[in-house]
């Protein structure tokens, strides 16, 4: 079997996590600064700034999502509870990256807000104008945006063990 370091992803593979790894980060800095959400908030400025990086993940993590559905990833000779781990952990970011946004755009439409993607094409509502659960899924959206960074977190922590105590590679299949 190859080792990790000869084991990269493929040039899309390592652009599309790129390309979330940059919305992500972008995201968590426009969510920490803009205004709080409040009953008369309109969608501008920073939030609308928002709305649209969240649409812009969604559309990026239905395309990794498609991409890594078709394509096989690399081998990997870790030992078993590392792979599963690993396993674990993507899986769980995977899923937090399109729910989180996916929340917000709940939340947005119940506050009749238009999302758009890319800031042309308007996308259709996921809740009610007015609807309680959409409001409620606004502090779902904010709950689970924390879960996910301790996950990034985690996910990046896990990447500097293989660099710097296992030395094995790993680290070098996603680096541009």
């Amino acid at each position: 079997m190859q080792n990790a370091a000869d084991a990269r992803y493929d040039k899309t593979a390592r652009l599309l996590h790129w390309l979330v790894v940059i919305l992500v980060a972008a995201q968590f800095v426009i969510g920490w600064t803009m205004p709080d959400v409040h009953r008369d908030t309109k969608p501008i400025g920073e939030i609308a700034w928002h709305l649209g990086v969240g649409t812009a993940l969604i559309a990026v993590m239905a395309g990794r999502i498609v991409w890594r559905a078709t394509h096989q990833p690399p081998s990997q000779s870790m030992p078993k509870a590392l792979r599963a781990v690993s396993a674990l952990t993507h899986g769980a970011l995977y899923v937090l990256l399109l729910v989180v946004p996916l929340l917000g755009w709940i939340n947005a439409s119940s506050r009749t807000w238009v999302v758009k993607l890319g800031g042309l094409v308007a996308l259709p509502s996921l809740s009610a104008s007015g609807s309680s659960f959409g409001h409620a899924m606004g502090d779902v959206h904010s709950a689970l945006a924390w879960v996910l960074l301790v996950l990034i977190g985690l996910h990046i922590a896990g990447a500097l063990y293989h660099r710097f105590v296992l030395g094995d590679g790993v680290l070098q299949r996603m680096l541009p």
